[in-house]
């Protein structure tokens, strides 16, 4: 088996960031689960797939035609890149997600990603479904009324309206959906690393990141 890093949590704590910044770092590949759950909401739109029809999503999602390459996203040869990362496409990846049959659709093509050198696995419930077994497991989480002052920031560097009450209430009530939902919900694993990055700078996270990858991979970074 690779190695692999899982490093769950909830939106706008930094997850993806940190591993791209480490598979990069390691020079492994990475996996953004949330990016599937995303292009699956995009595709059923596109499709006319009721977000609840459980079925219907989880027979797109085995035949999905998605492909990542060289940091873009492509559905069914169109770039989706933008797309995928609008408010919207986070909740409706949050609905999607919900479903078991939809779940299970997208299991084993998660977990086909890894491969040699390792894989850093970014999700919700990479540690704890999709690769129990990880030789490292780490869980970032921060207050939603900072995660909302980051998406909202982001959304004003690229020219968008967001308005921050909204945007806590809706961090919260997604937070709530991925853990109250019957299957793998968003919790941290037994045996991860707990951070919580309210506080904390990109930089400050890889570095306590970075120390626990020295300790369970002695010798793989300097």
């Amino acid at each position: 088996m690779s190695p692999v890093i899982t490093i769950d949590g909830p939106s706008g704590t930094g997850k993806g960031t940190i591993a791209a910044l480490l598979a990069q770092r390691l020079g492994w590949h990475c996996l953004d689960s949330g990016a599937l759950y995303r292009v699956l909401g995009v595709a059923a739109e596109r499709h006319g797939v009721s977000l609840a029809d459980e079925p219907a999503l989880a027979d797109l999602a085995a035949s999905l035609a998605v492909r990542f390459s060289a940091g873009r996203v492509w559905l069914e040869e169109t770039d989706v890149s933008a797309p995928i990362r609008t408010e919207a496409a986070g909740m409706a990846a949050s609905r999607v997600a919900a479903h078991p049959a939809v779940r299970a659709a997208l299991l084993e093509r998660q977990r086909a990603m890894a491969c040699r050198p390792g894989l850093v696995a970014d999700g919700r419930d990479m540690g704890t479904i999709v690769f129990p077994s990880a030789a490292l497991k780490l869980f970032l989480d921060a207050s939603p009324e900072v995660r909302a002052d980051r998406r909202y920031k982001q959304l004003k560097e690229k020219g968008l309206d967001a308005n921050l009450q909204q945007l806590v209430e809706d961090i919260r009530a997604r937070d709530a959906r991925d853990r109250d939902r019957p299957v793998a919900p968003l919790r941290a694993a037994s045996d991860a690393l707990v951070l919580d990055t309210t506080t904390m700078s990109i930089t400050e996270v890889l570095d306590r990141v970075l120390e626990e990858v020295r300790r369970v991979f002695p010798g793989l970074v300097h």
